[in-house]
């Protein structure tokens, strides 16, 4: 038996290849296809390529996208194969980078803009249900982190290569974001692991019914979304002008943001495989909390250092703790895709609502940083609110196990 077991464990394939696939095409399509353009507004603006205002609205297509690539992720790989569509997407961002290098029209590059969004979505519905199958159960934790660590790099990268490309020009900064998607996409090409024919669709209903554990992690990820927005898009203004430290100290939160990006999914990953997923949440959320509350509370550059370190963490390290919920919520591998899907796309809604939300408080405050934070605070308080209201109903009404799956 010893020897079978040995021989099984021999023959399992490295999981290794699939997860720098995975992390490759997180990178691109998230990681740089997003939080890339962020430090080429200025230079976009500066260019007269497009007025203040476009340049906003520009920004804001790719969120659009990643909700309609949420959405489309799965008829895509049922139409194809998972495999096949993601290496796809990959390639279309990379397209996309060198299309905006050459800004014909408005409409053609929000078209660009948009199509690189899509394919961030459909990446981030498929790479993990492509990968995970073929890593051990009580490792899905650590792999779908060290997949999601593209997400971190792009968000540190993008303080560091786009002005190193900037430097070169605007024109050069999009043909050389181009060329690293292009080089990620082809170094990961035959990483993708060999997949295993479809199964039978599940229904919507079916996948859904009968789950309140599903319903409470939907709408703690929709208010994840909504809490991160505010630091992520307000922090390095808030720090600069807000506090009047200057752009050298807002850069310097910035990079520590981006360390914790980097750091978070890993950790966050370690969390759910030793701790349980649930656990691991309610960790993370009242850290959020925590950090947030700085952010209203406190001008010490040294306390909003940590802070912006422990949010940093939190946009790309929650997207395996949620993962790792829906695993531990559902049990059929088919089932599981359908429910990350709809996860996905709560998340993506939520943040592109938010991110109009908080622009228009923004406006309508005149500048109040406190009061975004304030809103995100609450957002990150009521997710937590909603896990122990279900631990109320399990204690009141205990589970027949349908509700909520045992704690890994």
């Amino acid at each position: 038996m010893n020897a079978e077991r040995s021989s099984l464990i021999a023959s399992r394939p490295s999981p290794w290849l699939p997860i720098w696939a995975g992390l490759c095409a997180s990178l691109v399509g998230i990681g740089l296809a997003r939080f890339a353009y962020t430090p080429l507004v200025s230079a976009l603006i500066e260019a007269h390529w497009f007025s203040p205002s476009a340049v906003v609205y520009l920004g804001a297509a790719n969120l659009a996208g990643y909700l309609i690539g949420a959405l489309g992720g799965r008829p895509l790989a049922a139409r194809w194969s998972s495999t096949g569509v993601l290496r796809a997407m990959m390639v279309l961002v990379s397209l996309s980078f060198f299309a905006c290098a050459v800004p014909l029209s408005m409409a053609w590059f929000f078209g660009w803009r948009l199509l690189s969004g899509i394919a961030g979505g459909v990446i981030m519905v498929l790479a993990t249900s492509a990968i995970l199958p073929h890593v051990a159960p009580n490792r899905r934790g650590l792999a779908s982190g060290a997949i999601f660590l593209g997400v971190g790099l792009g968000i540190a990268g993008s303080g560091s290569l786009v002005p190193f490309l900037l430097s070169f020009g605007l024109l050069q900064a999009w043909l050389g974001l181009g060329g690293v998607a292009l080089l990620l996409t082809a170094t990961s090409w035959f990483g993708w692991p060999q997949e295993s024919p479809h199964a039978p669709a599940t229904s919507s209903a079916s996948a859904m019914r009968g789950s309140t554990g599903l319903y409470v992690l939907f709408a703690q990820y929709a208010l994840m979304a909504a809490g991160l927005v505010a630091p992520m898009m307000f922090l390095v203004d808030y720090v600069s002008r807000g506090l009047g430290a200057g752009s050298h100290s807002g850069a310097l939160i910035w990079t520590l943001y981006g360390v914790g990006a980097i750091v978070g999914p890993l950790v966050y990953g370690f969390l759910a495989d030793h701790w349980g997923a649930r656990s691991a949440i309610r960790l993370v959320l009242l850290a959020q909390a925590g950090a947030l509350a700085v952010l209203v509370t406190v001008t010490d550059l040294r306390l909003l250092a940590v802070a912006a370190l422990v949010i940093g963490s939190f946009p790309p390290g929650i997207v395996p703790l949620a993962l790792a919920r829906v695993h531990q919520l559902v049990a059929d591998h088919h089932r599981q895709n359908a429910t990350w899907s709809r996860a996905t796309v709560s998340f993506a809604s939520f943040q592109a609502l938010a991110g109009y939300a908080y622009s228009a408080l923004f406006s309508a405050s005149h500048g109040q940083y406190a009061l975004l934070f304030s809103v995100a605070m609450g957002a990150i308080g009521l997710a937590l609110a909603l896990d122990l209201l279900l631990v109320f109903k399990e204690i009141f009404r205990p589970s027949t196990g349908a509700d909520v799956a045992p704690e890994a």
